[in-house]
């Protein structure tokens, strides 16, 4: 691939709106385009985000050759059949998280990326955030020593509404955790120490209200290095501030007390008690994304998110709900 990537978008909602934000900074080396079943929509967002074309349905920007990528970026119900259209077309493929319903389509979109020979990145941004860089970071480098039990707290009040599309468990995959604590499951997995065994603990859930479905989830986890650890998630539950929100790893020698959405960091053990901030210009994660994407591209060397790291981490999630 010679200048710059060129990528569409199919969908045109929320999520496509944030990566488009973030794209803005990166136009020297990725320039995006938009597809929508509805024209106007994908007209709007290439209007607003300076994009080069738009298309009225997936097929025509899936078709056209003068795409090298699309990002899938609707409900994962559909994400099987776009991204088999794509890697058909020979497109190179990010597939927003969670990327599959079941270990069956992630295993068919799996040999139709190695017939095509493409790039499918599984578009788990908070692998890539400053925050769980730092943590495998100090983790790796044994600033608590040897890990005994790792904390992981994402608790929030955000209800969705009644026509959200994620109240529709066949349309989401799932219920809320399976939507969405995907991310942090994949944060507790890639810290170094591998998960081998997971359980999953669900309360009662509430049915009251717009937000219908289960949205809260406890799991409890072996590691290879005999850790354990604890995984709080929840959509129902006030947090501090309406966001703060702290995790923590404690080991034999220290403890790293983060603040869950990557503010900062405090490294108690040998020496000071240390403060660090990640970083806040990509606290999400999602340029370095986008980078690693567009390098594996030219490189033709895996993601650092890849199919085979996305599978690792759906056969945890259905030992929860096993």
């Amino acid at each position: 691939m010679a200048g710059a990537l060129n990528i569409a978008f199919l969908g045109c909602g929320f999520i496509t709106r944030v990566h488009s934000r973030v794209l803005r900074s990166m136009r020297s080396d990725i320039v995006c385009s938009y597809a929508s079943r509805d024209a106007a929509k994908s007209e709007t967002f290439r209007n607003e985000f300076g994009g080069v074309k738009s298309y009225g349905d997936y097929a025509s920007a899936i078709n056209d050759p003068a795409i090298d990528a699309v990002v899938v970026a609707v409900p994962p119900k559909f994400h099987r059949g776009l991204a088999l259209q794509a890697l058909a077309a020979g497109k190179h493929v990010l597939v927003e998280k969670p990327a599959f319903p079941t270990l069956a389509d992630f295993e068919a979109v799996r040999a139709a990326r190695d017939a095509a020979g493409r790039v499918v990145l599984i578009g788990e941004n908070d692998h890539y955030k400053p925050l769980a860089v730092k943590l495998r970071e100090l983790v790796r480098d044994g600033a608590i020593g040897e890990m005994v039990f790792a904390h992981f707290v994402t608790i929030a009040h955000r209800l969705k509404t009644a026509d959200d599309w994620r109240n529709d468990e066949s349309m989401a995959g799932g219920d809320a955790f399976f939507e969405e604590g995907i991310h942090w499951l994949h944060i507790a997995g890639s810290l170094g120490p591998k998960i081998t065994s997971i359980h999953g603990f669900r309360p009662t859930p509430s049915r009251s209200g717009p937000d219908s479905r289960a949205k809260s989830m406890l799991a409890s986890f072996h590691y290879d290095n005999g850790a354990v650890g604890s995984l709080y998630y929840s959509r129902e539950v006030p947090s501090l501030f309406r966001g703060l929100r702290l995790s923590k790893l404690m080991g034999r020698d220290g403890i790293i007390s983060f603040e869950s959405n990557g503010a900062f960091i405090i490294v108690r053990g040998k020496g000071l008690p240390r403060l660090i901030v990640p970083g806040f210009r990509d606290i999400r994660g999602y340029r370095a994304m986008y980078a690693d994407f567009a390098e594996s591209i030219r490189t033709g060397r895996a993601p650092e998110m890849s199919l085979e790291r996305a599978i690792d981490d759906h056969r945890l999630m259905e030992q929860i709900y096993a």
